[in-house]
């Protein structure tokens, strides 16, 4: 939570560009790290590892966001109801 304020932090203060940042693209997926096309405006060092502990234990996300924030707000559960555990 830490590291993601100070990514915050540093959008309102202009250190990063608003449609350009590691918050924007999160979260980062393998296929975006080992593209040849980088085209952002940090380092992949960040996208990857964006604090110390991520290296030793990183869990590579198979997607980026899914239809970007649509995706996020309108989650679809696929599994069964409730009564079907009864």
């Amino acid at each position: 939570m830490t590291t993601i304020r100070a990514e915050i932090a540093k959008v309102e203060s202009g250190e990063c560009a608003l449609d350009n940042n590691p918050l924007h693209f999160a979260p980062h997926s393998m296929q975006d790290i080992f593209s040849s096309d980088w085209d952002r405006a940090y380092d992949r060092q960040v996208a990857a590892f964006p604090a110390p502990y991520v290296a030793e234990n990183k869990f590579w996300p198979t997607v980026t966001r899914i239809d970007d924030v649509y995706g996020d707000r309108n989650l679809i559960c696929a599994c069964p109801s409730p009564e079907a555990y009864r």
